[in-house]
């Protein structure tokens, strides 16, 4: 406990099942003239009460729906041209993480001198004029409650953060039923992502006492149940667990924040489009399986939020939760190996490289990893 706890927490904050429903009345008291929608196609049949509601309100809705992958800088800028004239009173992101990301950086732009390379890294943001408001429709990211966005820079094709307190919103609605129409391959991605995001806090090399509590529980549900919403998908009792679990791992993005598997994961996404929960996927066994002997006692309580029965000792507990990681992995259906993929072998010394940028993430890791340990890494998940 060398570090300072802040956290940001969204103003305010409402989970549960058909919760939705309520969101229109939630944009109403706000009194907005009009309201930008960041969104994607599938979802605008399930919005659709939502935004017919708002217009007999007299509150003028643009819908964008133009974030499709994993977004860069210029699909920003794009998306920025449009917003800007309309100018709205309230921002409102509902889709997954990219969506989310995005409509916390429209809000933050809007009405901001400052470019996207002026808020790049931590605390640059000056401020945020517009209200804020994040629906998240996948069990991942965590970015509906996270300071953190992340866009891929076009002039180097490199992912980089935004990370301010000003990125948090205003208001947060997390409904599980928008995850039910989640095809099961992003569901495990995600899902696997937002365990991720628990399990890098907890064997932070700055972790903290409070963000533990959330990094363990959202552990404990999401393996207790993402192979359940991985393969019935209609289980709203298992998507709510997930939901929940996500949720968690986006309360430890703050404070905390993740370490060696997304740094290792990023050059991933960025050189070959892999979907960023899948590239986590890939590696985090073969990451976690480096790191144990420099927080074997972390990683035998992360076992523990598996689910894994206690070993004769702290290193062999932490080696049954490798074991379940990659139980639940081959479980949920999700490639377990690079080359399963179609990443070239030849590869794999430009993707360390790459992954050595990404210094804000790989500073928490519990073990240094040097060019040498990224190559060995990608080769043992290879």
């Amino acid at each position: 406990m060398t570090q300072e706890l802040t956290i940001h927490f969204p103003g305010k904050l409402v989970f549960g099942r058909g919760s939705l429903g309520n969101l229109a009345g939630e944009v109403i008291r706000l009194s907005p003239r009009n309201v930008l929608l960041i969104t994607i196609a599938p979802l605008l049949g399930a919005l659709k009460n939502l935004v017919e509601t708002l217009e007999s309100s007299q509150i003028a809705v643009k819908i964008d729906a133009s974030i499709v992958q994993e977004p860069s800088f210029a699909d920003f800028e794009m998306l920025m041209k449009t917003a800007s004239p309309f100018n709205p009173d309230v921002v409102l992101g509902i889709g997954g993480g990219s969506v989310l990301d995005v409509a916390k950086l429209v809000a933050a732009q809007l009405e901001n001198d400052q470019t996207l390379p002026d808020m790049l890294g931590i605390g640059n943001l000056s401020g945020r004029r517009k209200k804020l408001i994040c629906v998240p429709a996948t069990s991942g990211t965590g970015s509906e409650v996270s300071p953190n966005a992340i866009l891929v820079d076009d002039a180097d094709n490199q992912k980089k953060g935004i990370i301010s307190p000003f990125l948090v919103p205003d208001i947060v609605y997390v409904d599980p039923l928008l995850t039910l129409s989640v095809p099961p391959a992003i569901t495990a991605a995600t899902g696997i992502d937002a365990l991720t995001h628990c399990l890098e806090a907890y064997t932070n090399k700055f972790a903290q006492p409070f963000i533990d509590l959330y990094a363990f529980e959202g552990m404990r549900l999401i393996a207790a149940n993402i192979v359940q919403a991985v393969k019935n998908g209609a289980d709203e009792e298992a998507r709510t667990q997930v939901a929940m679990g996500s949720l968690l791992g986006g309360f430890c993005l703050g404070p905390v924040n993740t370490a060696g598997v997304h740094a290792l994961s990023y050059p991933l996404g960025s050189q070959f489009h892999l979907a960023h929960g899948l590239s986590n996927a890939l590696l985090l066994p073969y990451v976690m399986a480096f790191n144990s002997p420099a927080a074997v006692s972390r990683y035998a309580q992360v076992a523990v939020a598996l689910g894994c029965e206690r070993g004769r000792d702290e290193a062999e507990t932490a080696a049954n939760g490798v074991q379940k990681i990659k139980e639940l992995i081959r479980e949920c259906g999700i490639p377990a190996r690079l080359r399963d993929v179609g990443i070239p072998k030849e590869a794999l010394p430009q993707l360390a490289h790459d992954a050595l940028k990404i210094t804000r993430l790989l500073k928490n890791n519990p073990r240094e990893i040097t060019r040498a340990d990224a190559i060995a890494i990608y080769t043992a998940a290879y």
